[in-house]
C-alpha cells in the first residue's frame, strides 16, 4: 500500500508543471502499473522515477504531440480513445513484469508517434479571426471572446478561447452636422443564436472605459443610427454583445461632429482654390516647397482665344450694325434733295 503510494506521489510530482495530452486522458493507476517493472540498464535496478522521465520527455515536451490534441470542439474524447488505445495494451503486457529501458523508451516512443498519426486526423478547431479594419479597427488589435473558436489544449487538459481581449481599440468616424450617423457593432468571428445588443454612450469624450458610459439602447439591434446628427451627439459609442450573460466583445466609435456652417466654408474656399489653378492643382501645404510658375495647358490657351476671338468678332458686329441706320439717313436725304431740284 506504501509503495504504491509512493507511486502515486511520483506521477502526481512528474506532470505537477508540465501537462500533456498522456496525463488528461490516461489513468495514473495505469501509469503506476505501467511503469512497476522499468529497469535502469545501467545500474540494473528497477527506476520508476526513469519511467516518469521518459514519459515526461516523450509526451509532454514533443511539440508534435501537443499539437497533434489541438483538434475542434467535442472531440477530446476521440483524443482519449485513441491515446488509450495504445497505452492501456503496454499497461497490460508491462504490469508485473521487468523490462529494461530501451524496451519501454521502443515502445512509448512508438505509442507517442502512432498517437500523432491518428490524433492528427481529427478535424482541427477554427483559426482565431481578427477583427479586420472595417468591423474593429486595426489588423494588429484582435478582439472578443469567440466560444465558437475552442481549441482542445493538451497542456491545460481543457478548451482554450483565443485569448483576446474583450475590448476593440476606439474607432474614429467623422460626419458632418446635420447628416446621418450609422455604426454597426459587427464581428469577423461567428456569434451565438442568443446574443443580447447594448449601446451606451459617453458624451464628448473619447474613452474606452466602461464606467464613463450611460447605456442607450438593448436589443438585438446591430446597427445604432442617427437620422440627423447634432453636435450634441459628439462622443464615443459603445457596443458591447453579450451571450448568456457573458460579455463576448465589446467596440468603440468616436463620433466627431463638423459644424454645417465650418463644413459649407470649407467646400467654398476648395473649390475657391481649384479654380485658381491651371489643371485643378491643389494648393501646396503650408510649410511645403514655395510656388512656381505653372504655365497653362494647351487646352486652356485654345479656349481662351477662342472667347477673346469670339468677343472680338461680337463687338466688330456690333459696331458695324449700329452705323446701318446713319448710313440708310444720309441716302434718305440725298433722294429728298433731288426730288426738290436741289
Amino acid at each position: 500500500m506504501c509503495t504504491s503510494a509512493l507511486w502515486l506521489m511520483g506521477v502526481s510530482l512528474m506532470f505537477s508543471t508540465s501537462l500533456s495530452c498522456y496525463q488528461c486522458f490516461v489513468d495514473t493507476q495505469d501509469t503506476s502499473r505501467l511503469c512497476m517493472g522499468h529497469i535502469l540498464t545501467e545500474y540494473n535496478i528497477v527506476n520508476v522515477d526513469s519511467c516518469y522521465r521518459n514519459l515526461d520527455r516523450i509526451f509532454n515536451n514533443d511539440e508534435r504531440v501537443i499539437e497533434a490534441g489541438r483538434v475542434g470542439k467535442g472531440y477530446d474524447k476521440q483524443l482519449k480513445e485513441i491515446l488509450n488505445a495504445e497505452i492501456l495494451p503496454m499497461v497490460e503486457e508491462f504490469d508485473g513484469k521487468l523490462n529494461n529501458d530501451a524496451v519501454y523508451e521502443k515502445r512509448l516512443q512508438t505509442a507517442a508517434d502512432n498517437f500523432i498519426a491518428a490524433a492528427s486526423k481529427l478535424p482541427r478547431g477554427e483559426t482565431c479571426h481578427w477583427m479586420y479594419p472595417s468591423m474593429c479597427v486595426t489588423f494588429m488589435h484582435p478582439s472578443g471572446y469567440q466560444t465558437a473558436d475552442k481549441i482542445y489544449n493538451c497542456i491545460t487538459c481543457s478548451y482554450d478561447s483565443c485569448g483576446f481581449p474583450l475590448d476593440c481599440p476606439v474607432k474614429e468616424i467623422k460626419v458632418t452636422e446635420n447628416s446621418r450617423s450609422r455604426m454597426w457593432c459587427d464581428v469577423q468571428f461567428h456569434l451565438p443564436s442568443d446574443v443580447e445588443v447594448i449601446w451606451s454612450f459617453a458624451e464628448k469624450v473619447k474613452a474606452d472605459q466602461v464606467d464613463q458610459f450611460k447605456e442607450v439602447t438593448a436589443g438585438v439591434d446591430m446597427l445604432y443610427s442617427i437620422p440627423s446628427t447634432s453636435l450634441q451627439h459628439q462622443g464615443t459609442y459603445q457596443c458591447e454583445i453579450y451571450s448568456d450573460s457573458r460579455s463576448i466583445v465589446r467596440l468603440y466609435y468616436y463620433l466627431t461632429v463638423t459644424p454645417q456652417v465650418v463644413a459649407g466654408h470649407t467646400e467654398l474656399q476648395e473649390i475657391f482654390d481649384l479654380s485658381l489653378l491651371p489643371g485643378g492643382r491643389l494648393l501646396p501645404a503650408p510649410g511645403g516647397p514655395p510656388h512656381t510658375l505653372l504655365l497653362p495647358s494647351p487646352l486652356l490657351l485654345i479656349a481662351c482665344l477662342t472667347a477673346v476671338l469670339l468677343l472680338l468678332f461680337l463687338s466688330l458686329g456690333a459696331m458695324f450694325l449700329s452705323t446701318l441706320p446713319e448710313q440708310t439717313s444720309h441716302a434718305e436725304q440725298s433722294d429728298e434733295d433731288e426730288d426738290l431740284g436741289l
